[in-house]
């Protein structure tokens, strides 16, 4: 499927290309999951193939599968491209956690690179997904080399939070402003890769993904729907006797739901926003007091393993807020 949304964006890139004014950084900001990463790494592929000459290429971002740029980058064999992401806590363990964060190892591990010059073309890229990942050494050794960029490097830098970025980095960067997508576009994704999801899960997934189709695409599986019609009733009826919470905490408690249960910590707050664009007065005041306090406790509850059930009742207090203002 083409890329879907953000089309300025891709087109400011693609004008600076072919236009003899590409500047050797660019920082790629939006919201989390709206297609950030995956463009930076298709620019990549395009660039790396018109710089080396070696392939018919259509207009806009496609390569062919067989060119010898894809194959060398799938194979992450590619002597003019690196990307830089967190790596596994556990080198023999790919599939389980991520460390906190990419390192200044990882950063430092960029200079042999830098030391020559790029062996296919005049042209190498860096992609780096996310630099707010980046731990504060890393990026002090980045800086250095975005304020005397190596001959030929092209800095692709994805963002999620712009604004915490050092100021030195964002400053020595253009910027590629990402925006939420349309519904309509979110649900077509779903559509291409949920090919057996319902018409209601994909508009449960397309309202709860709040224009991101990866956000959307990490809630699908969960029954996102029934989690969407528990908060709905706890919102508008308040729950006087506490049986929609108890209801909640006893499916979401158990160890075994553990993916649905971080899915409704994570939905929570967005719900309350949502509510919240309508109201005035008292009951937006109660809206927004709700979405600071469903916000606190969310975090709270992955960074301190807070008991499941417990924090399940207490998110749906916090929900039933809303019902009784």
């Amino acid at each position: 499927m083409p890329f879907l949304g953000n089309d300025s964006a891709r087109e400011a890139l693609a004008a600076a290309m072919h236009g003899g004014n590409l500047h050797h950084a660019w920082l790629i900001a939006g919201p989390e999951g709206v297609g950030k990463g995956s463009f930076a790494r298709q620019a990549a592929l395009r660039m790396l193939a018109e710089a080396a000459g070696r392939d018919q290429l259509r207009p806009g971002w496609d390569v062919p599968a067989e060119s010898q740029t894809v194959h060398l980058v799938d194979a992450g064999a590619h002597p003019d491209y690196r990307e830089l992401v967190r790596l596994p806590k556990d080198a023999d363990k790919p599939d389980e956690a991520l460390a906190r964060s990419i390192t200044i190892a990882q950063v430092r591990g960029l200079q042999p690179l830098f030391a020559t010059k790029p062996s296919f073309s005049s042209r190498r890229v860096i992609v780096i997904d996310a630099i707010d990942d980046l731990e504060r050494g890393g990026a002090n050794a980045l800086l250095k080399n975005l304020e005397e960029p190596p001959a030929g490097t092209i800095f692709l830098l994805v963002s999620h939070a712009p604004g915490r970025l050092l100021p030195t980095i964002r400053s020595r960067c253009r910027l590629l402003r990402f925006e939420a997508l349309s519904d309509g576009d979110v649900t077509a994704i779903l559509r291409e890769q949920l090919l057996d999801a319902s018409p209601a899960e994909i508009a449960a997934l397309v309202k709860a993904g709040e224009g991101s189709p990866g956000r959307a695409l990490g809630f699908a599986g969960l029954d996102i729907a029934a989690i969407e019609t528990e908060m709905a009733a706890l919102a508008d009826t308040g729950d006087p006797s506490n049986m929609i919470r108890a209801r909640l905490a006893k499916l979401l408690g158990p160890k075994g739901a553990q993916p649905r249960y971080e899915a409704f910590l994570e939905r929570a707050p967005s719900f309350i926003a949502e509510r919240a664009r309508t109201l005035s007065g008292d009951p937006l005041r109660t809206a927004l007091d709700a979405y600071a306090a469903a916000g606190e406790l969310g975090g709270a509850a992955k960074g301190l393993s807070l008991d499941a059930s417990a924090t399940v009742f207490e998110m749906g207090g916090i929900l039933a807020r809303l019902g009784r203002s």
